[in-house]
């Protein structure tokens, strides 16, 4: 009896889950063929309306290119981007970008130190493990101040900067001004410089200016951040699947914060603005 009872059970169960299955497939059914039927009885009704609205569309597009050119578009980014960064609750002094890819994306870098300087960031970093950038300089000097023009229109006297090499050069003068900084660096600026730093210690107890007791760590912070005359990164934007600083200023990174984007190529403005309210949000106990 017990045996029958429970063949009973199970057949009432299947009855109920095919029940339900068929329920769930007409609905599904019952919802496309609506959504079909509304969406080909609409394009029918409004054929007529899509060719006058491509057409102000099409007018609209080319108003908005004219006011570009005349400069009402850059204007309205530049106040979009200065607005976002005065809604941040923090903002970084200095933000680093490390490019961890082999193939590099000049205009991209370009268009973010840009973003950067028009949000209110004064010191720009760019790094990669290779040098390249920094290598070639001049281009990259070059894109950015294409960009700068582009992005922010004709009169950007606002944002002005000094695009330095590394911490020993003189600013070069391609774009005068003072403020933001941004600084190409490579290898060479981080284990290389703690080396020569150390050397230059070692020298100098050697031709007996200092004792071997005079050295500390506070006397060789002194001397690498005289040669990169720059305050440490608070963010650093990471560009590429690597999961290592690759030697960036390894001196310097000790309260930074890290954000990593999948790659620098394309880029939005939305993506680095993105990295920026990370930053402002989160909450450095700075070792309490």
């Amino acid at each position: 009896m017990a045996l029958l009872y429970g063949l009973i059970w199970r057949l009432l169960l299947a009855l109920v889950r095919i029940k339900r299955a068929t329920v769930s497939w007409l609905r599904v059914r019952l919802r496309t063929w609506k959504g079909r039927f509304w969406q080909r009885t609409m394009a029918a009704l409004l054929l007529p309306v899509p060719v006058s609205e491509f057409k102000q569309k099409k007018a609209g597009a080319d108003q908005s290119s004219d006011s570009d050119r005349d400069g009402k578009g850059a204007g309205s980014r530049r106040s979009r981007w200065i607005s976002d960064g005065i809604s941040l609750e923090k903002l970084p002094v200095h933000i680093g970008l490390v490019v961890a890819e082999e193939e590099l994306s000049y205009t991209d870098i370009a268009n973010m130190v840009v973003w950067c300087m028009a949000v209110g960031v004064s010191y720009v970093s760019v790094y990669d493990h290779h040098g390249i950038f920094q290598k070639n300089n001049s281009w990259l000097q070059e894109e950015i101040v294409r960009q700068q023009h582009n992005l922010l229109g004709g009169d950007d006297s606002t944002f002005n900067m000094e695009l330095l090499k590394n911490g020993t050069d003189k600013p070069q003068h391609f774009v005068v001004s003072c403020r933001p900084v941004v600084k190409v660096l490579s290898p060479e600026d981080g284990k290389h410089s703690i080396v020569q730093a150390a050397r230059k210690l070692c020298h100098s107890v050697e031709k007996k200016e200092w004792s071997s007791k005079d050295i500390s760590v506070s006397m060789l912070d002194v001397l690498l951040r005289e040669s990169k005359n720059i305050p440490d990164p608070e963010l650093v934007v990471k560009f590429g699947p690597v999961n290592s600083t690759l030697g960036f200023l390894p001196w310097h990174i000790r309260l930074t914060e890290f954000v990593s984007l999948p790659s620098h190529k394309n880029v939005s403005y939305e993506d680095l603005f993105g990295s920026l309210q990370r930053y402002s949000a989160c909450h450095q106990r700075l070792g309490q």
